[in-house]
């Protein structure tokens, strides 16, 4: 295994890099559902409803309705979502979209945790390079989750899309990254889940990109049998894929 020289500062991205959050949004909804489903509707009939108001409203997510009030809190977004899984059910409830999206919020967070060897690479890179944190979603969400997680304390940047008002993976994200470390992109590394967010724009940046595939990352929102994304034939390789965290530590601690 080759070992990288001269690296400066590594950013991470969060959701499903660092944390489960597709398990994390799983066990969240089937408990919301649990709770706050219309009486005769079951939770894996919910499930369904939501996966595909999901698949139909994400596309709207970043049009110039949703994208300014997105940025700041993910409640108008998560609520019209549930009331568009709730007319799918035959219930046309603002109230209950209401209560649904707020328990899902809660429920998600609660369930939300670090991959077991998080804290030991955070902990072994700390001091030995700048670490940053560059995630996309709604200022409110990816804050209460860093809090959530207690790991604040390890990084030097943080970069959240509703926060810089972009997100992953426009060009200019990474060169904020880059200007807020003083770091050249030879000297930058991105450890991120999706390809097409962190590891492709990172490796166009001038990074090293390192790719972690993991069987739990498919989404909520994904279709039965689903398997996690895969590395478009026509794309540049990341520099290495691997499959824990804790498989980058030889790449940049002798």
């Amino acid at each position: 295994m080759p070992h990288l020289n001269g690296i400066k500062v590594v950013y991470f991205d969060l959701d499903d890099t660092l944390c489960g959050y597709w398990n994390a949004s799983k066990a969240g909804l089937r408990r919301a559902f649990g709770e706050h489903a219309p009486e005769g509707v079951t939770v894996e009939e919910m499930v369904i409803h939501w996966a595909e108001a999901y698949r139909e409203f994400a596309p709207q997510v970043k049009t110039e309705r949703w994208y300014e009030p997105y940025l700041t809190s993910g409640e108008p977004t998560r609520t019209e979502q549930m009331h568009m899984a709730l007319r799918r059910a035959g219930h046309d409830d603002r109230t209950r979209a209401e209560a649904l999206s707020r328990a899902y919020m809660l429920y998600r967070d609660a369930e939300l945790q670090l991959f077991e060897d998080a804290i030991d690479v955070l902990t072994a890179l700390r001091g030995r390079f700048e670490l940053g944190l560059i995630t996309n979603g709604p200022a409110d969400i990816q804050r209460m989750e860093i809090a959530t997680l207690g790991i604040g304390q390890f990084f030097d940047h943080v970069f959240i899309e509703g926060e810089m008002r972009e997100g992953k993976p426009k060009p200019g994200v990474f060169a904020r990254a880059n200007e807020a470390a003083r770091s050249r992109p030879e000297e930058t590394v991105m450890v991120g889940n999706s390809f097409g967010h962190d590891i492709a724009p990172a490796i166009a940046a001038g990074w090293y990109g390192f790719w972690i595939r993991r069987d739990s990352d498919v989404p909520p929102s994904a279709h039965p049998n689903t398997k996690p994304e895969d590395r478009p034939a026509d794309s540049v390789p990341p520099t290495a894929t691997i499959n824990a965290l804790s498989e980058l530590l030889p790449w940049l601690i002798d």
